[in-house]
């Protein structure tokens, strides 16, 4: 199954659109028995998602492929390859495991800074000790990679991707990202829920597109799909993505999340590809 389940629920009550809080460790547990007896056998996490790792370590993750993120390094850190792998040793511990599948930088921007090529260095060196598999970056926009990657060679891309933010096939990234052997990770495919939530529920500060979410809602109207499907059959249309993180806040909706995904349906999309940030990146939303 393409599908990564992101466990940031997990840790932190988290998402526009989410009405169960903060996911329990019996409902983590009864989860991931779901997600593996479904084939979904990745999981996504990252240090700053407050106990996540811990939750993850504590029901256990055999079985899977993990991908964690580190944040970013402190200003004026005195020691930047030091502070990495105590940071990938005390998440490794919290996580249960001896390596994980993917580790990425979640402030990507700082391989450009005065400690990049140490930073990048260390990240070869976890791979090359066997802590790591893979090594890459979780990006906000794909105008990101123009100045990384005449720099530095990734494995592994995470980007939003989603049917209103399609700037990762829009600006050609997804293709080259795939033609030079780059596994890519979409995520935000239901944009933290808010494409998931009926017109009438919008919070007020998204009336700008209000006719963006009206085609939205008509064309729903018109076809047999469920918002679930059509948000994850748009990412998974692509052959280039690898797989689509996807966040649920109990089993019922990733049973849910199981069932859109796994089920085959042909359609056109709907036309509502945006590049307004102020709606398309979710850390813009508290400015509203």
């Amino acid at each position: 199954m393409r599908l990564a389940l992101g466990t940031v629920q997990f840790g932190l009550d988290y998402g526009i659109a989410n009405q169960e809080g903060q996911v329990t460790r019996s409902a983590a547990k009864a989860m991931l028995q779901l997600a593996a007896e479904n084939g979904l056998d990745m999981l996504d996490t990252a240090i700053a998602y407050g106990e996540s790792e811990t939750c993850l370590g504590e029901v256990g993750t055999q079985g899977f492929k993990l991908v964690t993120k580190l944040p970013a390094v402190p200003d004026n850190c005195a020691d930047v390859s030091g502070w990495v792998k105590e940071q990938v040793a005390a998440s490794l511990s919290r996580l249960g495991v001896d390596a994980v599948y993917g580790l990425l930088l979640h402030r990507p921007e700082q391989l450009l800074g005065t400690e990049g090529k140490t930073l990048y260095k260390t990240l070869q060196g976890l791979k090359e000790t066997g802590q790591v598999q893979m090594i890459g970056v979780s990006i906000y926009s794909p105008g990101e990679l123009a100045a990384l990657t005449p720099q530095f060679r990734f494995d592994l891309v995470q980007a939003p991707f989603n049917l209103l933010d399609r700037r990762l096939h829009v600006s050609g990234w997804l293709q080259r990202l795939k033609s030079e052997g780059v596994e890519i990770h979409a995520r935000s495919a239901f944009l933290q829920g808010l494409l998931l939530m009926p017109q009438g529920l919008l919070p007020d500060k998204f009336s700008p597109w209000a006719d963006l979410w009206s085609k939205w809602q008509d064309w729903l109207a018109h076809h047999t799909v469920s918002a679930v499907q059509a948000c994850l059959m748009f990412p998974l249309s692509f052959p280039e993505i690898d797989r689509v993180v996807v966040g649920a806040d109990s089993v019922n909706q990733l049973k849910q999340i199981i069932t859109a995904a796994t089920s085959v349906a042909s359609v056109d999309f709907p036309d509502l590809h945006c590049e307004a940030e102020n709606l398309i990146n979710p850390a813009r939303w508290p400015f509203l």
